[in-house]
């Protein structure tokens, strides 16, 4: 049983890493104040609009591993924004994460990195996810 689920498990990384990769930059301007940044990390997005970070994360391959509501190989992103709270300290550290990868904090199934994304993208990535707490 074990085998099997790390056999699963290592064929769902290798195609979630192999996913498409969208090397370009946003070309959106992530340029704001700290006040208006926390109210955009905090606030979800209003009925019809899409905050940047999610319009990044539906391009990217975190579908493979994530959901916004259930666990699939990684944690939901409700869960995440329920585990961590949206301040400066957090977003940069998850941003690294998405960046480098990384592993253990929820469960031994390591997260690809996604090397290609700029930390501004990743930021922007992490604030929307942390505005999904309930």
């Amino acid at each position: 049983m074990k085998r099997t689920l790390f056999i699963l498990g290592c064929i769902s990384l290798a195609l979630a890493s192999c996913g498409g990769h969208d090397t370009s930059k946003s070309t959106e301007d992530t340029t704001t104040t700290t006040s208006s940044t926390e109210t955009t990390a905090t606030a979800p997005a209003a009925s019809g609009t899409t905050l940047p970070g999610e319009k990044l994360v539906a391009k990217a391959d975190c579908i493979g591993c994530h959901n916004k509501t259930q666990k699939v190989i990684g944690p939901s992103y409700v869960d995440i924004a329920a585990k961590y709270p949206s301040n400066d300290e957090n977003i940069n550290h998850l941003a690294d994460k998405i960046i480098n990868g990384g592993k253990g904090v929820w469960g031994e199934i390591p997260m690809t990195p996604h090397a290609n994304l700029s930390k501004d993208d990743a930021k922007e990535m992490v604030k929307y996810i942390l505005s999904l707490k309930n």
